[in-house]
């Protein structure tokens, strides 16, 4: 599920109070009780003082996305169906883990994609691009490695197999992952989008049998070989992912800090006035922010 900006649980629960907000006076009672009753206003001032700065960011972000991008439904019901398929009998048990909908999801699907169309304006990707990750997408790799802490163990161990070491000796005597090293630093198999990025880009561009010169991800340092190599089988058309294929390449391509400055620019020239006073500051964090050290979201956690 791709995430960007805004904090998932957040908007969700800002997004659906907003949606059934309707009405009434600030006195309209809302929950009545033997020991008294809760007004409208009481519920505003206790969403105000526990999350409300946070809450204005997401509203008025999904305001000026809204008037600027568009996304429409049917976009929002594919995004839904392809989340549902993805995670299959778990979708339910999600929704209700976090006490969700499936039409409060849908609301911050919409969120989520009118971030993603600011980001990637402008991003251009071509159809050499789109058709060299469908053909990784259809390929599996089935490859083994050997990841260590630093450059100097890593490039040691490569003149090793360069000189005919044994590269499974060497990833059970060496290796610090604790899945693989065992097993002669085996990964079993694995298609695109299952490793990190230097990861893959480096074992797709191996031919088999080829040893990878030292890679270096967040994990550390990989020395790489792939043993096999086969087609996806029923691996729908590229015309059928055409656009899917575009959309992802163009959001691995954009830049999420330039994000928040744009943001900014829309929440000016739409004139925002908060007129309450509590709430005054509640946008000057993407505002003043300057554009290389903008805030990733509007911080409550999960």
């Amino acid at each position: 599920m791709k995430k960007s900006f805004l904090t998932i649980t957040l908007a969700a629960s800002v997004l659906a109070l907003s949606a059934c907000s309707g009405n009434g006076s600030d006195d309209e009672v809302v929950v009545s009780s033997e020991l008294g009753d809760i007004t409208k206003n009481d519920l505003y001032e206790e969403m105000k003082s526990s999350a409300g700065q946070s809450a204005v960011q997401v509203l008025m972000i999904e305001k000026v996305l809204s008037e600027n991008y568009e996304v429409t439904d049917k976009e929002v019901d594919a995004e839904l169906k392809k989340t549902q398929e993805e995670m299959g009998e778990s979708f339910d048990q999600y929704l209700a883990q976090n006490n969700q909908t499936e039409e409060s999801f849908k609301k911050v699907l919409r969120l989520n994609m009118l971030q993603e169309k600011a980001m990637t304006e402008g991003v251009e990707v071509s159809d050499e691009e789109i058709k060299a990750q469908y053909e990784r997408q259809g390929t599996e790799l089935n490859a083994r490695h050997i990841l260590v802490a630093d450059a100097e163990t890593a490039a040691s161990l490569k003149k090793e197999l360069d000189e005919g070491a044994d590269f499974a000796k060497l990833a059970e005597e060496n290796s610090t992952d604790p899945g693989s090293a065992a097993n002669g630093g085996s990964l079993d198999w694995f298609g695109a989008g299952a490793m990190v990025p230097e990861f893959e880009e480096a074992a797709y561009a191996l031919e088999v049998d080829e040893i990878s010169e030292p890679v270096q991800s967040q994990h550390g340092f990989h020395i790489i070989q792939v043993t096999e190599k086969r087609k996806v089988e029923d691996q729908p058309a590229l015309e059928d992912q055409k656009e899917d294929i575009r959309s992802d390449l163009a959001l691995a391509k954009a830049d999420q800090a330039a994000l928040v400055p744009k943001v900014a620019e829309l929440l000016k020239d739409a004139k925002v006035e908060i007129k309450d006073e509590d709430l005054k500051g509640a946008l000057d964090s993407i505002l003043n922010a300057p554009a290389e050290t903008a805030p990733a979201a509007p911080a409550p956690a999960e």
